[in-house]
């Protein structure tokens, strides 16, 4: 038991079914899956022997020793680790808005909750929440409320929706929107709480909310000032 981590995977858009199969087999029940495309030039492509591919991107909540596990199986049963194969990153969570969110979100997996200690001195969060389709503005208006700059969307699927019901008391549909706000660090709590007393589990955007540190920035001179 130990941290816990947004995982995030981006992978050959055929081979999504796949590492979806992997990651059920190792408990990792809730998990959000959106489209991508890589950007690679022609002659980056030409010289590493690959064809521009279409991506899938998978997003899960996991804890440490469940990252292990799970690094150790994309290495060992798909060669995660060759070229041209997919690559799969985690960056440490700083907060989750709620205990019932937490349960969700690590369903299956073993987690005791310890002091924070990752990356505090950093001036920025990610704010990331998990809503709905169709309540982005519900979410934007309490985040702008609480300071928050603006935001940007991924449409997504998820899995694990029938999970929902034993933790957060509530049914939750597959269609997600994924909101990523930049915010700065004493802003973070104000827009997570603004977020889920406005569009949280009470209101139809059934939203699901935590924050990643952000080490640096570039682009975000206007906030600053």
């Amino acid at each position: 038991m130990g941290r816990l981590y947004m995982m995030t995977t981006i992978i050959n858009r055929k081979l999504s079914k796949k590492y979806m199969g992997l990651y059920k087999q190792d408990e990792l029940q809730v998990t959000f899956i959106t489209l991508g495309a890589g950007t690679a030039s022609g002659d980056v492509l030409d010289y590493l022997g690959l064809e521009a591919t279409e991506k899938a991107v998978i997003f899960a909540v996991l804890e440490e020793s469940s990252w292990i596990k799970t690094k150790k199986d994309l290495q060992k049963k798909f060669h995660i680790d060759a070229p041209g194969e997919g690559i799969a990153f985690v960056v440490p969570l700083s907060s989750i808005g709620g205990k019932k969110a937490l349960q969700f979100l690590t369903t299956n997996q073993e987690f005791r909750k310890e002091e924070e200690s990752v990356l505090k001195d950093t001036v920025y969060e990610l704010v990331i929440v998990i809503a709905n389709q169709g309540y982005i503005e519900l979410v934007m208006d309490a985040a702008r409320g609480a300071g928050a700059y603006g935001g940007t969307v991924l449409h997504a699927k998820g899995t694990g929706m029938e999970q929902a019901e034993k933790f957060l008391g509530v049914s939750l549909a597959a269609e997600k929107e994924i909101i990523l706000i930049v915010a700065k660090k004493e802003q973070k709590n104000d827009i997570m709480k603004a977020v889920m007393e406005q569009a949280g589990m009470e209101s139809k955007a059934k939203s699901i909310v935590f924050s990643l540190p952000v080490t640096d920035t570039a682009g975000l001179r206007l906030i600053e000032d």
